[in-house]
């Protein structure tokens, strides 16, 4: 049984929200390095891989002990499959498909499986009215910004499937990775173990299809990638990822979808010295009115301020 926790979005919530979508759009900027020099599953193995040595180290330097119990690392095997395994490998294989941008919409509808999952299965996140309509109206943003064309980005079916479920893979992390604020496991904790299980996963998956790592045929400008993607986008960025599940739910982390293609884009303008179009000012303006709704203490205010004025 899950205990209940505020749903409610404070500002130091919100905060971290925004941080943890840099953190993750990040992750685009060292991929597009990375992919120069190495395939997709050695990326992603290397990532967990060395974002769970990060991540045992930070705990041994606090004195945070890994759990004995089998029971917690059989939970920290069905976040990793959830969180991290089947999710991977199926956008991996959908890019294959379909055009990034398409990918890349269709991953931002996490909110919306997150408000169906956690709806049906959590009785203290049952989505409200003025939730749903933020979750649609940030959706929007994301398309705008992203680009309509890339709705029309063709590709297979079977793909676009692929990376939706992906997207509900996501939901059901986020909703089962609840009951470790009732086990009273630190976050490190789990952040860690998600991606130690993970690496014992996909280490073997990565081997098969991709061969052994030609170390000498990677250069220092990709490592450093890899580093930026595993300590950063990964290690620091769990961390977050499973306090603001602590404390504010399942639903609410997964919205930092809608704010990872703004933080993408953003960081493109900062460092790669990518254009920003009027387009892309429309859908974060959307995605700001969305993510608004979703808090709900503007609208409220406004409402109030309504019926006070009658």
């Amino acid at each position: 049984m899950t205990s209940a926790i505020s749903t409610s979005m404070s500002t130091r919530l919100w905060i971290m929200l925004v941080l943890l979508s840099m953190l993750w759009g990040g992750s685009f900027f060292f991929v597009g390095i990375a992919v120069n020099e190495l395939p997709p599953l050695t990326i992603v193995a290397l990532r967990v891989g060395i974002a769970a040595l990060t991540l045992w180290f930070i705990a041994l330097l606090l004195g945070l002990k890994p759990p004995k119990e089998l029971s917690i690392w059989g939970a920290f095997f069905k976040v990793g499959l959830l969180n991290n395994v089947i999710p991977f490998v199926l956008i991996v294989w959908g890019q294959t498909q379909i055009a990034s941008g398409l990918a890349s919409i269709l991953n931002a509808a996490t909110p919306i499986s997150a408000v169906i999952v956690a709806g049906l299965l959590l009785p203290d996140e049952r989505p409200t009215p003025l939730k749903i309509m933020g979750v649609a109206i940030g959706f929007i943003g994301v398309v705008v910004m992203i680009g309509l064309p890339a709705l029309s980005g063709g590709g297979s079916l079977l793909a676009q499937l692929a990376v939706i479920t992906a997207t509900i893979c996501y939901a059901f992390a986020g909703v089962y990775s609840r009951r470790f604020k009732t086990l009273g496991i630190n976050p490190i904790i789990v952040a860690a173990g998600q991606v130690t299980a993970s690496t014992m996963i996909l280490l073997p998956i990565s081997l098969f299809v991709d061969g052994p790592l030609n170390v000498s045929n990677v250069s220092s400008q990709t490592w450093l990638a890899i580093i930026g993607l595993a300590v950063v986008s990964t290690a620091l960025a769990y961390v977050m990822y499973f306090k603001i599940i602590e404390l504010a739910g399942a639903t609410n982390v997964l919205l930092v979808t809608l704010l990872v293609p703004v933080s993408a884009i953003l960081l493109g303008y900062v460092f790669l010295n990518e254009t920003l179009e009027p387009i892309h000012f429309i859908g974060m303006s959307l995605i700001a009115l969305g993510l608004s709704a979703i808090d709900g203490r503007l609208w409220k205010g406004l409402s109030n301020v309504k019926q006070v004025s009658k």
